[in-house]
């Protein structure tokens, strides 16, 4: 069996199906549900992710789908059947600018521009940020992009921007691992948003899991529901432009699409975030100008407006305390500065 994490964020099923991974379940295993079976024997999946690959018929046992209270037998064949051909993950050095922000012997600290994907996956096996960082490092012989005691210790969206933190040793990976685990470190986001606040901060909870409806988006479910996972985002206004508004947002948790779904949520997508509705012209007039301003403001910023600003954490050999700010990129400048001029042409 391989060691490949069970991962369908962006797979919908189709009729030809392609084995991933086969195991044999022992002679004396007593019975168990597969989603429990799987947890033990796929540490790098979680249990929702292998329940979610069971619902989408996924997960086949003796050649037949099966649901996730399915109780694996002795001598049962389980294998993960995804609708694309099994690719080889082995990720390979490429030649592609960095804008690394800080380095040292243990770690480094990277500016991603919005368009780069973070890590290969389905649709994107190379190209990424992975692969630049392994083009980087391909001179440091303790460095094995292969290795996942190694590498980037968080993840941001494609389409976002802003700052990263790669852990060069096994060692510095578990501390800034137990870091951002711990809720210790910290990150700001800036970002703009459909709509004004009646409030100048405040505090978004809500589980976060896959929408049933749309597996490449993430709902907001209740706190106390079994649904998703535990977040909680923290806004505060920078800036009002009457139809927009910049905000900080600053994450006690971390996970998929937080920011983007906590602020569709509330009733402010973010803006461009065409994912979430942010594309739609939400607030605003209804004039002729208006709409063809909305849709140069597109034009000029054509990705959600999202930017990883801040970074803070304690470096993993000397303890000292790091602290890194990013300067937003070109595209969101000149958005910022078009909506500055616009509410100011309108005093």
């Amino acid at each position: 069996m391989t060691n490949e994490t069970i991962d369908i964020e962006e797979q919908e099923q189709e009729d030809l199906l392609y084995e991933h991974f086969r195991m044999e379940v022992d002679k004396g295993q007593v019975p168990i549900r597969i989603d429990k079976y799987l947890v033990e024997h796929q540490p790098h999946s979680s249990r929702n992710r292998i329940q979610q690959a069971a619902d989408a018929g996924f997960i086949h046992v003796n050649e037949k789908p099966v649901k996730s209270n399915y109780k694996v037998r002795p001598g049962d064949i389980i294998t993960l059947m995804l609708d694309r051909p099994h690719y080889d993950t082995t990720i390979e050095p490429e030649d592609i600018p960095l804008e690394v922000v800080y380095e040292d012997a243990d770690l480094m600290v990277i500016n991603k521009p919005a368009g780069m994907v973070v890590h290969p996956g389905c649709g994107n096996f190379n190209g990424t940020l992975v692969n630049a960082i392994a083009w980087h490092l391909k001179d440091l012989a303790s460095y094995d992009p292969n290795d996942p005691e190694v590498g980037l210790v968080h993840r941001i969206d494609k389409d976002t921007s802003g700052l990263l933190v790669v852990a060069k040793t096994p060692d510095a990976k578990t501390s800034l691992g137990k870091q951002f685990f711990n809720k210790t470190t910290h990150r700001s986001y800036n970002a703009l948003v459909w709509g004004n606040f009646v409030e100048d901060e405040g505090r978004i909870e809500g589980n976060i899991g896959r929408d049933p409806k749309d597996r490449l988006r993430m709902e907001v479910f209740p706190p106390d529901s079994e649904i998703g996972k535990p977040a909680v985002t923290h806004y505060r206004v920078m800036e009002r432009y009457g139809y927009v508004t910049l905000v900080e947002c600053i994450l006690e948790t971390g996970r998929t699409h937080q920011i983007r779904a906590h602020m569709k949520h509330i009733g402010h997508p973010l803006f461009a975030d065409e994912r979430y509705g942010g594309t739609e012209i939400l607030r605003g007039e209804r004039t002729a100008s208006y709409k063809a301003y909305i849709q140069n403001c597109f034009k000029l910023c054509p990705r959600q407006v999202l930017h990883a600003k801040t970074l803070g954490f304690v470096h993993p050999r000397t303890g000292q305390q790091m602290d890194f700010t990013s300067e937003w990129p070109a595209d969101m400048t000149a958005l910022i500065d078009k909506w500055r001029k616009y509410i100011k042409a309108k005093e």
